[in-house]
This record gives C-alpha cells, structure tokens and sequence, in this order.
C-alpha cells in the first residue's frame, strides 16, 4: 500500500516550483527572455574558473577509484581537513576535520542536524519569513515546527514572541541568515542577544538547546553589510552550509554540518550523523565533487551581479510605494504586495509576464518574494513591465 502521507504531499507541491514550471511553459509560447521569471532561487553566475581548471586537473592526474569511488561514510578526510583549516582561518574557529560531516547541499545538513539534536515530540523553533521546506525537513522526523512571528521593521528576530515560544519542549532553533526570502542578514547584536537568551534558557529548564544555523547564503552580502558567524556566538550550535550559491554549484549537491568545537558531544557529531545516514540512505556526496571543492573553500563566483539587480529593484520597488527592507545579502526580495491577498497580486501580475511568488508558504501573508539571480538586462527589461502592472491595477 502507496504510503499516506507521502500521497498527500502530492497535494501541497511546492507553490515556487509551479510558478517556475508556469514561467517554463509561458516560455515556450513568447520566447523565455520575454518571462520575467522571478521564482526559482537558481544561481546564474558562472562557477569560478579555478573550479573549472581544478576539475579538469583531477580527472586527467587522479585514478578512476579515488575520484569515482565510494567515500568514506564520513566523508574524506583530507577534504574534511580543508574545511574546518578554512573555517579557523576566515571565522576565527578551532575546528578539526573531526567536526565536518559532507552532506548532500544545505538541505542534507539541515536535514542530519535536525535529526542530530532531536527527537520524537520535541519543538523546533523557526523565524518568519522562512524557507517553506522547513516544514517538511523538521515535522518529518518526528519533532514539531512552530514559528516565531516575525519583526516586519527589519527582519531581525521578535525577541519578544521569541521568549514567550520558547519552553521546557523546546530543543533547538533554526535560522537562517541571511535569510530566504528576506534578504535580512542578522547583526552581531542580534545574536549576542539571541545567544544569551539561549544560554539563561538551557540553564532555567537543564537542558541542551541546539542552534541549526542554515548559511547557504553566507557569502553573498553587499556592501557595507557584515554577515557574522554565528558559532562564534553561542557554543550549541551546528553550522549547515552549501557550495551552491557561493560556488554556483547548486546541481552538485556539496555542503556539510560543522559542529562548533564546543558544543555539546561535539566529537561525536560527524559520527551521529554517519548513523543518520544509515537510517535515511544518504551516505555521502559524489567523491570528485568533494575533492574539487576542497581545493575551491576559499573561493567565490563573481557575485557583484546580485548586488547590481537588488539595486534596480529597490529603487524601482520603492519609486512605486512598495514597502520593503532593503535585503543585506542573498539574492531575495521581499516587498509588502499592494493588496492583502498576496496571491490574487501575483495572479494579477502573471498577465503581465512577471513570475512573483506569493508569501503565504513562507509563513508571512500579505507579501511577495522575487529572485533576482537573472541577468541585470532581463531584470532593466522587467521595470517597464512591473511599472505597467502597479500603474494598470493600483493607481
């Protein structure tokens, strides 16, 4: 018998992935460049051309074993090493290769992390606006989602709901900064905050709460904006990151959990995660992949495209009497629609070939998310289109 709840799942597709296979068909009718596809959160930026060269140079100088071979359950070694040697040097950290679990991108580490520190009836607190997927990553282990409110003045976290959320139930918070689908990146100050409530709250119910701290976005921050690290912070907490933004690599699934040195069983992590694996069948991610990667950890894409389109459209957002943060980083924006119902807006905004998703998914109704990972040209070709839009329906 086909298992229920997986059936049922069918039922709630992801609302970004419809939008994105609408924009995929409206494309085959006018032409794509004639979508104004804001969607799908897909790096467009070329990878670095190190990576390109390092990849090459493996395949012509490594044996057909080490590169297409199984890896070790915890990952390789020497790639585990450059991790953590990178992490020390750019954070100031004290990891050791022993602290690093390969996974397959941010989702296989939130997805380990999760199941990690919690268990069967336990809380899981995460902050709106969030990544719709929590949903499933967290309730799907046994543990329970619930949601923060947000802080709609500048998405740093409602401290106030915070501490009324988080009880004795509570095992760990998820977060995500900078954030999908803000663009929000928290300030130190929001973290020593964070970090001190936490402390004051593992001591009041005596036990651990664990911080899953979801970085795929870590290095895509615009200028005059700092992105902190956030195990420099607060000792419980798992660092979970992807290659698939700062290296373009989305379609090779490379990421990995980092267990701060100082967390709790911090030596055991990677092995606990090697369990999970076990019990989820994801074993590792592909070997070549990994050894490309650690010869690329201190690298990026040339990312200034994103700063570039996030420019156009707050300008062009803001001239038009949208409310909204100006993002910190990513390559999101999460304006306030020009009604309340967000999804009549974006139906509204389909007849004009602009692909918007609505926010409800997102734990935030009344608003919408853009994904400007396009070229700047199809991003200055869409203004007329958005300008139309507002000035036919809202004016």
């Amino acid at each position: 018998m086909i298992n229920e709840q997986y059936k049922k799942m069918l039922e709630g597709k992801s609302i970004i992935r419809q939008l994105s296979e609408f924009a995929t068909d409206r494309g085959r009718q006018i032409g794509y460049e004639n979508v104004f596809d804001y969607s799908l959160g897909n790096p467009s930026v070329p990878v670095p051309e190190k990576f390109t060269e390092v990849m090459k140079e493996l395949l012509e100088t490594r044996s057909s074993m080490e590169l297409h071979g199984y890896s070790p359950s915890l990952g390789i070694v020497s790639v585990k090493e450059k991790i953590a040697d990178s992490l020390n040097r750019r954070f100031g950290m004290n990891y050791t290769g022993n602290h690093i679990f390969p996974t397959t991108g941010a989702a296989g580490a939130v997805a380990h992390a999760l199941r990690c520190v919690t268990s069967a009836g336990d809380e899981v607190l995460t902050f709106a606006p969030y990544f719709p997927e929590y949903n499933l990553y967290v309730n799907m282990t046994g543990a329970r989602l619930k949601v923060v409110p947000a802080n709609t003045w500048n998405f740093q976290i409602n401290f106030e709901k915070l501490e009324e959320m988080l009880t004795r139930q509570v095992a760990a918070l998820l977060i995500n900064t900078p954030n999908n689908p803000s663009g929000a990146v928290y300030s130190a100050e929001t973290l020593k905050e964070l970090s001190a409530l936490l402390e004051r709250k593992q001591k009041e119910y005596g036990h651990d709460i664990f911080l899953i701290s979801d970085e795929p976005y870590r290095e895509i921050v615009f200028d005059g904006v700092e992105a902190p690290y956030v195990s420099k912070f607060y000792d419980n907490t798992l660092s979970c990151y992807s290659y698939s933004k700062s290296l373009s690599l989305p379609g090779e699934r490379i990421g990995y959990v980092a267990a701060n040195p100082r967390c709790r069983d911090a030596e055991l992590i990677s092995a606990i995660c090697g369990q999970i694996s076990r019990g989820i069948g994801h074993n590792c991610p592909p070997s070549i992949i990994q050894l490309a990667v650690a010869e690329v950890v201190d690298e990026t894409s040339d990312m200034a495209v994103y700063e570039t389109n996030m420019n156009l459209l707050y300008d062009e957002l803001t001239s038009l009497g949208f409310t909204c943060v100006k993002p910190g980083g990513t390559f999101y924006i999460f304006p306030k629609a020009l009604e309340a119902d967000e999804e009549a807006f974006c139906r509204k905004a389909l007849a004009y070939d602009l692909v918007l998703v609505p926010s409800g998914s997102f734990g935030m109704p009344g608003y919408f998310r853009m994904a400007y990972c396009i070229d700047t040209e199809k991003v200055k070709r869409s203004l007329p289109a958005l300008r139309r839009f507002v000035e036919e329906n809202y004016q």
